[in-house]
């Protein structure tokens, strides 16, 4: 199974609207596209690492629970700097938590899609 299972290529998000999914997360998370399709209504963007994300048009509600929801957790080297980086774009932000390995903190897109970003402290 090794073989065939060769890591994660990328994580869907469903949004309501991809227009305004995907103009949000170029221009507030600075991710560039790498694919889209207007037929499929997605757009892929480049996280800059191995795995994308791939925003996806649904019709269906989008209903969020923050505690059974799966989300991407974006890694950075200061959570603090991205959080108040991410605050003065208007972005809905919790507040910074840490425990005895990180520090990170949860914030949400326009659908009110749960997003994580976290700091690995070393010791």
């Amino acid at each position: 199974m090794k073989e065939l299972l060769q890591g994660i290529d990328t994580i869907i998000i469903r949004v309501s609207s991809i227009r305004k999914a995907a103009t949000w997360y170029k221009e507030k998370l600075e991710l560039n596209a790498l694919w889209e399709d207007e037929n499929l209504n997605l757009v892929v963007l480049d996280t800059n690492s191995p795995v994308s994300i791939t925003l996806w048009q649904t019709k269906e509600p989008i209903s969020i629970n923050k505690k059974t929801a799966a989300y991407p957790i974006f890694k950075t080297p200061d959570a603090d700097q991205l959080r108040e980086a991410l605050k003065l774009k208007g972005i809905e932000v919790d507040e910074v938590l840490q425990d005895d390995h990180v520090r990170y903190f949860f914030f949400y897109d326009p659908d009110g899609n749960v997003l994580e970003a976290c700091q690995v402290i070393a010791h």
